[in-house]
């Protein structure tokens, strides 16, 4: 009888694993949203991402909450990120901007890494999204 009950168990907790259920990263202040932006990075709003270590904020209707920061992280890794705060509550100020290979919160002047997206002392990253490379000048960025 212990035996089934373990199996019984070990099969409801396999069950609830889900790893992209949701990208929110437990975060009370960044709503969850659905999207899907394709970039080409041979227009020029874009050209800077072919460079390693370079970020684009992009400003489309329905990219994320605020829009997106997309970085070149080299060797052809993209990371996208949304542009909102994630330490602050949606605001006038809660849009961060880039600088450098950080972006800044100007509400709290915080500074997150755009390669791993984390500030110090901070208890949220920044919120990620997930990139997919079509070719050598075009990427997807979704959610």
């Amino acid at each position: 009888m212990k035996r089934f009950f373990c199996l019984v168990v070990l099969f409801l907790a396999s069950l609830s694993c889900d790893k992209d259920k949701d990208s929110n990263n437990g975060n009370p202040f960044l709503p969850n949203y659905s999207f899907e932006v394709t970039l080409n990075m041979s227009f020029p709003q874009y050209a800077n991402l072919a460079f390693p270590s370079n970020a684009v904020y992009v400003n489309s209707a329905g990219a994320g909450i605020r829009g997106l920061i997309v970085f070149n992280g080299g060797s052809g890794n993209y990371l996208a990120y949304d542009a909102a705060c994630p330490n602050q509550a949606l605001s006038d100020c809660s849009t961060m901007t880039i600088n450098g290979i950080n972006a800044k919160c100007p509400c709290d002047d915080a500074e997150y890494s755009l390669f791993t997206g984390l500030s110090a002392g901070k208890k949220y990253p920044m919120k990620a999204y997930r990139v997919q490379v079509i070719d050598a000048s075009t990427i997807k960025v979704y959610n």
